[in-house]
């Protein structure tokens, strides 16, 4: 089965049994380990995929975020893991981007095991940015998803390519996401500035 085939098939999985997940545990055990697994991972072994990693934050000794993947030998990614059930996890941005100061991972992912927010520092150097530069919705996924979750396949995974085009991502799903917005509930200066790049007519409400 390759990425795309297995992707597929996960995202249909949550989609039948999601209303059944009821916890942070089931979540990982259910879409997250086997996310990372598709992306060939071993998340059985505890050297390379590791759970509840040891992220001190200055005075606060014992801090940990949900795992840590290691590339040769190096802290790469870390994952802050939720619920299903929370939909919106903008509130739990934060507790990941502590841990992403105080260690040497470029990549934070935050998930709730449908949507996956990739963050890195674009902004400031060691500190993860506030949006994140992809966002993947396992319940509406996308190839374009696919090719770009491509880049984080352990045996391709290369960090200076991903940053390469992370700050191109960041910006160009941000328009994406701005026009769709616009499209489904258009504001007036949108609205205006359409039109007057294609209606020479006297314009009113209709």
């Amino acid at each position: 089965m390759d990425l795309s085939d297995g992707l597929n098939a996960l995202s249909e999985k949550i989609s039948q049994i999601k209303n059944q997940v009821q916890s942070e545990e089931a979540t990982k055990n259910a879409f997250i380990m086997p996310f990372f697994d598709l992306l060939g991972y071993d998340t059985r072994n505890p050297l390379e995929f590791v759970p509840e990693f040891t992220a001190d934050i200055g005075s606060k000794k014992g801090e940990k975020v949900d795992y840590a993947i290691i590339i040769d030998k190096q802290t790469q990614i870390l994952i802050e893991a939720k619920c299903c059930k929370k939909e919106n996890l903008d509130p739990h941005n934060n507790q990941l981007t502590r841990y992403f100061t105080v260690t040497n991972a470029k990549i934070g992912i935050l998930t709730n095991g449908i949507v996956y927010k990739f963050y890195t520092d674009l902004e400031e150097e060691n500190k993860m940015d506030q949006k994140p530069f992809l966002e993947i919705d396992m319940l509406n996924l996308r190839d374009q998803d696919i090719q770009e979750l491509k880049k984080f396949y352990k045996e391709s995974f290369n960090i200076e390519n991903i940053l390469s085009t992370a700050e191109v991502l960041k910006y160009s799903n941000a328009i994406k996401r701005l026009f769709t917005k616009q499209f489904e509930d258009p504001n007036e200066d949108f609205i205006n500035y359409i039109l007057g790049q294609v209606y020479e007519g006297r314009r009113t409400q209709n």
